[in-house]
């Protein structure tokens, strides 16, 4: 089920406490998910899903950055949860700090 995204839209998680802000996203339609199940925008009445799917309980980190490979979308963890952020069915990773310039 994709969702229009936009930048600052605030998403949390339908089958756990997870909650993320989008900080990029090359297109305006994604399909996000976290646990296997559709991604809710912020104030949305909680769905009916019980718990993560098989294959997707890799908890979230707070404060850490998630992306796919292609980096359609950047998210950013604004609260941990209990499972895994996905664009569709491909999970997405901590995205690695940028290396900070030498101060020789």
């Amino acid at each position: 089920m994709a969702m229009l995204m936009k930048t600052g839209m605030r998403l949390c998680s339908a089958v756990c406490a997870t909650e993320v802000i989008v900080i990029r996203a090359k297109a305006p339609e994604l399909d996000l998910r976290c646990g296997g199940a559709p991604m809710l925008p912020e104030g949305a009445p909680e769905g009916t899903v019980s718990g993560p799917a098989a294959g997707f309980t890799e908890p979230t980190l707070l404060g850490k950055r998630y992306s796919d490979a292609d980096e359609t979308v950047e998210l950013l963890c604004t609260r941990a949860g209990a499972s895994t952020l996905s664009l569709g069915d491909v999970p997405l990773a901590v995205k690695d700090p940028r290396p900070l310039p030498a101060s020789d």
